[in-house]
């Protein structure tokens, strides 16, 4: 805080108090964008990553799953296309064989939690327990540490962004929501992303779906056609440059 002199005059003081909000501001808003410019990270998680190539990131979140997992793992090894799996902890227990599947295929995993549950202002404790036994279950049937981590419905507060970073995780997030756990149309789903889809994008979909999942029809067209607009699937520390 800048403390003013007592002998300034009381007008100047008035102009000086008046106007210094807006300077701070400015200041901000210049120096804010600096940093955006300068640093790739996002203060409330990664959504998207700045590039200079067609590069874009496929996520698939709550899985593993026994029937819809191996599925879409043969469409991406059909087009050489690496992703990002964001695992919940009791499903990689429930079906490792699917999760092993993952990690064995050269795929991403990142942590969902444990049991899914919304983590924002549930307390620290409570949610470094959800990070850590997923991460322990991710290490026990994968043989690996997750580095990144994406919130149970994307549902974050500043409190939770510094859990997370203090436990040494990346907070990811999304720039397109393909809604395909919403949508029973996979046409509908490839329209809302090759309508809206850009470098750097961070794409999410779910190999978890309660009904009967049209990602894998969604992926089939999807995938070829991104390729054909000259787009390049990485997974998602790739486009941070951490993979």
């Amino acid at each position: 805080m800048i403390c003013l002199k007592f002998d300034i005059k009381y007008s100047m003081k008035r102009r000086i108090l008046r106007y210094f909000p807006i300077f701070v501001l400015l200041l901000s808003v210049v120096f804010g964008s600096f940093h955006a410019l300068t640093i790739p990270s996002a203060a409330f998680g990664f959504r998207s990553v700045p590039t200079e190539t067609s590069r874009i990131a496929l996520t698939f979140d709550d899985g593993p799953h026994p029937k819809l997992t191996p599925r879409i793992l043969d469409i991406l090894d059909r087009y050489h296309v690496r992703a990002t799996f964001f695992m919940i902890g009791v499903n990689v227990e429930n079906y490792p064989n699917a999760a092993r599947e993952v990690a064995a295929r050269g795929h991403e995993i990142g942590n969902h939690t444990f049991s899914h549950h919304r983590l924002r202002g549930i307390g620290e404790e409570r949610a470094k327990k959800e990070m850590r036994a997923c991460a322990d279950a991710i290490e026990r049937v994968c043989g690996q540490r997750p580095r990144l981590f994406r919130p149970p419905e994307g549902s974050l507060d500043s409190g939770l962004v510094e859990i997370v970073c203090r436990n040494g995780y990346e907070t990811i997030l999304w720039s397109l929501d393909t809604r395909d756990w919403d949508v029973k149309d996979e046409n509908a789903i490839v329209r809302r992303v090759l309508s809206a889809v850009k470098p750097g994008d961070i794409i999410l979909m779910h190999d978890f779906i309660g009904y009967h999942s049209k990602t894998p029809e969604a992926l089939e067209i999807l995938i070829p056609k991104l390729q054909a607009l000259g787009y390049e699937f990485v997974t998602v520390g790739e486009l941070l440059g951490i993979g």
